[in-house]
């Protein structure tokens, strides 16, 4: 599961009496102005197409390697970063690892290593299922890198400057799992994590503390947005934990070791969410950048982020502590935060620790990127849980793109090989407007995008699909091959036609699926005879009706994706590098 992790614990704090006043003076004042969530939008995501789209997955907590829980929200952003892409952005998309904490260094040593030789190892993993399921990110930020560590010390010394850090005793119940202290309401009456199903062991030291009551106001003000934090069902639990009062809570550690010193007090090192947190700014910047935490630098480089991709369990830190955190060291809080669901197996959330995960590079070997991409964004609303079923799997994916997509592709193409030499026999900008295949393609093509937009890919997917499914239809209605076989001239004229109308609607289709399946619709150019090269540089004005045209010649045809049969290799396994840690 991800890196951060949700609730925060309640604990009794010890403030000197001095601190207590600054406090006192500090709630009764407005300390910073809070921006608007989505000002001078142009759609749901707030965006205009001249502003620059920031988009990340959260960063991934390296205690295992990675299951389907991390790929999920990962192949969710590479959609929405393709989509953008598409829509002429200049779009950078972030993701990352979390490397630091007590956990990481438990599970380094349970596997007889260094925790950095743990971490190298584990997030070499991630790299490559990004790679097999065609992630395309600008950005993998590891909290182990050196410009991460030193914006660290930079965001962390401007909070400190703002008066928002002081020390103070901190006690309570502490699960080295979830890397946080625990309130009562949060454990089982045998004070178990009701996560990891662990006893919380009971703490107590001094700790640096993050004065977050400071920012009740403006917190309020920014959660009631409709925009910042979304679907609506989660917006209403972030305010529902603010409006019941946020308090301060401690950003370092004094017993851990396995993290970043804190400049002021090298006895202590960073509380792994302050600085994982910060990953999403240092994962704007180059490799040899310096450290500049600016609100300049870091705006001209893309921040604010438009949109956290992340689970609903880690919500609180993304939506309450991360944006005070960001005021505190002026800077402007993230566009919109979205909490999606979780995927579960037998009821339960899939987590590592759980053993009861399900392995993505089984299924990736196996089906092929493809479709592991588009069963997961297809299947599951985004913003819901969703079970996993291999046999739905397979029962989706041969549907809709074996047989809706690639079938109707691969017949009208031996089609037109066998009848019109494998060439465009007219153009299609000169298909009728009231053709109904281009009917169907103008009306579906802003659905897919208002789908996209709004990430709900089940229904943009569903819009595009109608297409094919249309074009399949179509083609049993007009049965161009007894045309071929016994009609007239004028009616293998009209069939011909008909393979022209058919090609040019699975063209509109392939744009409309590539932020899905980007693999598949690569393949459905070349299939229809466009190079490598005219597929990445497709835009969205490429679903317009008319690109082939007469004469375009088309190669062999070959089956773009074959049935998923077999046998079935998703039962959930242990994860690779099975050790005590976060979901």
């Amino acid at each position: 599961m991800m890196s951060l992790r949700a609730t925060c614990g309640r604990v009794r704090l010890a403030l000197p009496a001095a601190r207590q006043a600054v406090f006192a003076a500090s709630r009764s004042r407005a300390v910073h102005c809070v921006p608007k969530a989505c000002a001078s939008s142009s759609d749901s995501s707030g965006h205009s197409a001249s502003q620059p789209f920031t988009v990340t997955t959260p960063l991934y907590y390296v205690n295992a390697a990675p299951h389907m829980g991390s790929a999920y929200p990962t192949i969710a952003a590479d959609a929405i970063a393709r989509f953008q892409r598409l829509q002429g952005r200049q779009v950078t998309f972030i993701t990352g690892t979390d490397e630091h904490g007590e956990k990481i260094a438990l599970a380094a040593a349970k596997r007889g290593m260094e925790p950095k030789q743990h971490c190298d190892d584990i997030v070499a993993s991630y790299k490559q299922l990004w790679q097999d399921l065609d992630i395309g990110y600008d950005s993998f930020i590891r909290t182990t890198d050196a410009r991460h560590e030193a914006l660290v010390c930079s965001v962390l010394e401007r909070v400190w400057e703002a008066g928002d850090i002081y020390k103070a005793d901190y006690e309570g119940f502490y699960c080295v799992d979830c890397e946080e202290y625990k309130d009562e309401a949060d454990m089982d009456a045998d004070n178990n994590c009701p996560v990891h199903r662990k006893k919380c062991v009971s703490r107590k030291e001094e700790n640096y503390f993050f004065a977050l009551s400071k920012y009740q106001a403006q917190l309020e003000e920014l959660c009631s947005s409709p925009d910042f934090v979304q679907p609506e069902s989660r917006r209403n639990e972030v305010l529902g934990w603010v409006k019941s009062g946020v308090r301060d809570f401690s950003i370092s550690r004094a017993a851990v070791e396995w993290g970043i010193p804190i400049p002021r007090d090298p006895k202590q090192t960073v509380y792994v969410w302050f600085d994982a947190l910060n990953g999403y700014l240092s994962g704007l910047l180059p490799e040899t950048a310096s450290p500049d935490a600016s609100p300049e630098a870091l705006a001209s480089a893309g921040w604010p982020a438009s949109m956290h991709i992340i689970g609903k369990d880690i919500l609180r830190f993304h939506a309450v502590y991360w944006p005070a955190m960001l005021l505190s060291a002026g800077l402007p809080p993230p566009r919109r935060v979205f909490g999606h669901g979780f995927l579960t197996k037998d009821g339960l959330k899939m987590g590592k620790s759980l053993g009861n995960v399900l392995e993505p590079t089984a299924l990736v070997a196996a089906y092929g990127a493809d479709a592991v991409r588009y069963y997961f964004l297809r299947e599951i609303v985004f913003g819901q849980d969703g079970d996993f079923s291999e046999e739905r799997f397979r029962n989706i994916v041969n549907a809709n793109l074996a047989n809706d997509v690639g079938n109707l592709l691969n017949r009208t193409l031996n089609l037109l090989k066998k009848n019109c030499g494998g060439a465009l026999p007219i153009d299609t900008a000169a298909i009728p407007a009231d053709h109904p295949l281009r009917v169907l393609a103008a009306e579906k093509v802003p659905a897919v995008a208002d789908g996209f937009t709004r990430l709900r890919f089940d229904q943009a997917c569903e819009a595009a699909l109608s297409i094919s499914g249309r074009g399949n239809q179509y083609l049993e209605e007009t049965a161009p091959w007894t045309a071929f076989k016994k009609g007239s001239d004028e009616q293998k004229v009209e069939a011909a036609a008909v393979l022209a109308a058919v090609l040019e609607a699975v063209r509109v289709v392939a744009v409309l699926l590539s932020p899905v399946t980007p693999s598949l619709s690569s393949r459905i150019y070349q299939q229809l005879g466009f190079s490598q090269e005219q597929f990445e540089a497709l835009s969205w004005a490429d679903t317009e009706w008319g690109t082939l045209q007469q004469g375009h010649a088309t190669p062999q045809p070959v089956p773009v994706l074959q049935r998923l049969e077999g046998d079935l290799v998703a039962d959930p396994q242990p994860a690779a590098a099975a050790v005590a840690g976060k979901p």
